[in-house]
């Protein structure tokens, strides 16, 4: 990354992060009965550096307007979990849609790694966060 538009980056960080912060407060209600394994105040707080490492990442794509389009899918994909888990209590479907969302991820890793090596590592951490959210998800049922 030899030049850096800092007033691009900052937007494409603030794109999940804003829309993770909206999706939380929608789902917050519905969140509050979960009492897994994790606390609570962990999951902002790893989806608040997720979504940062996400969003560095789509810009060191983003003149790849293919690779930007996966990366969407991905985050709307990303973005209705918890609304099928927490606000609908759906959570057999909930499950299935993040394992979809995983295979989406473990795409976009490798045709972002095509692109740029440092984009698709960025998205390691949240390839292992979704694996382990999945088990999470799948002691709920």
């Amino acid at each position: 990354m030899k030049n850096i538009n800092y007033k691009k980056l900052a937007i494409f960080i603030a794109i999940p992060l804003v829309l993770g912060a909206l999706i939380g407060l929608i789902t917050m209600k519905g969140s509050s009965s979960y009492n897994g394994p994790v606390p609570r105040w962990l999951f902002p707080v790893v989806w608040s550096v997720l979504y940062i490492l996400m969003g560095i990442s789509s810009y060191i794509i983003s003149d790849n307007k293919k690779l930007l389009n996966i990366y969407k899918i991905n985050l709307i994909v990303n973005l209705l979990w918890p609304i099928i888990f927490f606000l609908f209590k759906l959570k057999v479907l909930a499950f299935f849609w993040i394992l979809i969302l995983i295979l989406i991820v473990g795409y976009m890793i490798y045709k972002f790694y095509q692109e740029n090596k440092l984009s698709s590592y960025l998205l390691i951490p949240y390839i292992l966060w979704l694996v382990f959210a999945s088990v999470l998800n799948l002691l709920e049922l």
